[in-house]
């Protein structure tokens, strides 16, 4: 494998722990996934840090059946890539059932040997009739 093939693995690799974290609820894979200046764009455009991720999953109102990302796209820029995909959420938060696909884009960078998501903003699929 060369080293291209061998980086785009590795954020692959932290793509798929980061939603197999969310379906487990795995609360220290994904605060160990997220950079410490992690920021999400929220869908009224505020942001949403780190601290704030991490509170909403720990109040223990949230649950997944579903959590997973495909369609992946990659585009490395040094030691940041962007990285385009579709996901696929299904569960409860706080009694309220979602179920919902979004095109995502997830920037991730390399911190001390590891890839850390840095920022992802997503925008909900239309459903398919």
């Amino acid at each position: 494998m060369d080293d291209q093939s061998t980086i785009l693995s590795q954020i692959i690799d932290v793509e798929r722990a980061w939603a197999t974290a969310h379906l487990n609820l795995d609360l220290d894979q994904i605060e160990e996934i997220l950079s410490e200046d992690y920021r999400q764009i929220q869908p009224d455009g505020s942001l949403l840090g780190k601290d704030e991720l991490l509170a909403s999953y720990k109040s223990g109102l949230r649950s997944w059946e579903i959590a997973e990302s495909d369609e992946l796209e990659i585009r490395l820029l040094g030691n940041t890539a962007l990285l385009i995909g579709r996901w696929r959420g299904k569960g409860d938060n706080n009694g309220h059932v979602f179920d919902y696909q979004a095109r995502f884009l997830a920037v991730y960078q390399l911190e001390d040997g590891r890839w850390k998501l840095i920022s992802d903003v997503s925008v909900p699929l239309a459903e398919s009739n």
